[in-house]
């Protein structure tokens, strides 16, 4: 338990982080807008309204400068490289996908929250109706107001299309829809430029006394320490949250389309059983590591679509594979643009013109760091380990090769060669009994850290994930289960 304990007090802990650093800047905006004299008319006719919308709009910048860094996938798998990222930091880098839900989450309240601002300003015009009508009008004719509802409808349809069901099912609407992220960052810099927010003047308050003014109207522009204020909007600062981050996924982007010039060459097409296309190719400076992935396009299906694939080859080989399941209608697509349907034999010239981004590194990489480790697939997750398993022949085949790892995948204790991985432990198929698998595992090795690692649906992950804070010892002498689970 005690491996478990700090892992998952390491997610708390940077999960509160975000979450202190939400509070602060929130409650550090609205005191301001409360406080400050420059909003103090627009406050006597907005309320505390004017503050939750200011702060809650702070709190959007930050998530929204935020928002890109998960999905930058060089920039992490840099990170991952790095010698001072190991063990924990690592696996904190492998759930790069749910923190950026996470975000998205944040920008969704507080956008909510940014929005009942303008209910409210519209409850305090309720008692004429050619009021509201004339400044919705206004509204909808000013920057502000057409970004707004730029920014509102694009986040909407991105929200809604990233659910479960839609990513599933209809894979190319999330594809598409995500890309309004675009529409949504440009909306979101020039929004501010509206300048819809107005406060006092520096200016005019050292002549205009609002301590006294407040409560004398009648003595505007008459006393001498009562001039007419002067008001001015706000400068545009959500431009100074997103530019870092920003640039940052432009660069990657850059990276995209430089790969996109590489030529790649398919030098075997192999159909399998059960609608599984397996393509071997080459392209010149790739290297990968064992349990990687890329990411494949192919211009004739879509010039805009790209899809993760995990690499099925050892770096040993010469050329670099993936294994394709027919899932959608891009992955149908491809199937017959390679010929994977008819018997005939596809001339390497006919085959299609495929690109690809990577490769990038993922949870299984870290299988060679642990001395026993534990694969566990379903499906075809089964992908990422055929990549580390051929690795490990590989280099238990070359007596130069130093090798950490001592044990892989001791579910089935059978000294029998494996027909398939050609180990002396045989692969197991089927789903076992994962109490008495791990009560074993944790027998064999007592004092030990154990890598575990799995790819396939997340009802069967959850389970493994609890069977490794059981099964793990409260003593970090003692034996330490460490749950790294597959991820795109």
């Amino acid at each position: 338990m005690g491996c478990w304990i700090f892992n998952e007090s390491l997610s708390v802990v940077l999960l509160l982080v975000w979450l202190g650093l939400n509070l602060y800047l929130f409650i550090d905006t609205f005191h301001w807008y409360e406080k400050d004299d420059a909003y103090l008319y627009t406050r006597i006719m907005l309320g505390s309204t004017l503050a939750w919308a200011r702060a809650s709009a702070t709190c959007l910048n930050f998530n929204c400068m935020l928002i890109l860094l998960p999905v930058s996938r060089n920039l992490i798998s840099f990170i991952r490289r790095t010698s001072c990222c190991r063990g924990s930091l690592r696996r904190q880098l492998d759930k790069n996908l749910t923190f950026h839900k996470i975000v998205a989450y944040g920008i969704a309240v507080n956008a909510s929250k940014f929005s009942i601002f303008f209910w409210f300003v519209f409850q305090l015009l309720l008692h004429n109706l050619i009021v509201i009508l004339n400044t919705t009008t206004q509204m909808l004719t000013t920057i502000a107001g057409i970004t707004g509802v730029l920014i509102t409808v694009a986040f909407i349809l991105i929200l809604t299309s990233s659910t479960e069901i839609i990513r599933r099912s209809f894979y190319e609407v999330f594809w598409y829809t995500h890309h309004l992220f675009v529409v949504f960052f440009v909306g979101l810099i020039i929004h501010g430029m509206g300048q819809l927010i107005r406060g006092q003047t520096p200016q005019s308050l050292l002549l205009h006394n609002v301590t006294y003014c407040k409560d004398h109207y009648s003595e505007w522009e008459k006393s001498a320490q009562c001039p007419l204020p002067l008001f001015s909007g706000n400068e545009p600062v959500a431009w100074k949250w997103v530019l870092g981050p920003m640039v940052v996924y432009i660069c990657e982007r850059i990276v995209r389309i430089w790969r996109f010039q590489q030529k790649v060459i398919i030098t075997k097409v192999v159909t399998h059983s059960s609608g599984v296309l397996e393509l071997h190719m080459k392209k010149r400076g790739f290297k990968m590591e064992p349990g990687q992935y890329i990411f494949l396009q192919c211009p004739s299906v879509s010039q805009l679509e790209w899809h993760p694939f995990t690499l099925t080859s050892a770096p040993e080989e010469e050329f670099f594979s993936v294994h394709i399941r027919v899932a959608g209608d891009w992955t149908g697509a491809l199937f017959k643009a390679c010929g994977a349907e008819g018997s005939v034999f596809q001339e390497p010239w006919k085959l299609p013109r495929l690109a690809v981004d990577g490769p990038f590194g993922a949870a299984t990489t870290d299988v060679f760091n642990y001395r026993v480790s534990v694969c566990i697939a379903a499906g075809i997750g089964v992908t990422p380990f055929a990549s580390i398993l051929k690795s490990i022949w590989f280099k238990c085949c070359n007596p130069n090769t130093e090798l950490m790892l001592e044990k892989v995948g001791a579910l089935h204790d059978d000294e029998k060669m494996d027909v398939i991985t050609g180990l002396r432990q045989k692969t197991f198929y089927g789903r076992p009994n994962w109490d008495t698998e791990f009560r074993q595992i944790a027998g064999n090795h007592p004092s030990s850290s154990i890598g575990v690692f799995f790819c396939g649906p997340k009802a069967l992950s959850k389970i493994l994930q609890k069977r490794c804070n059981l099964y793990s010892s409260a003593d970090p002498r003692g034996v330490q289960f460490h749950y790294n689970k597959e991820s795109f």
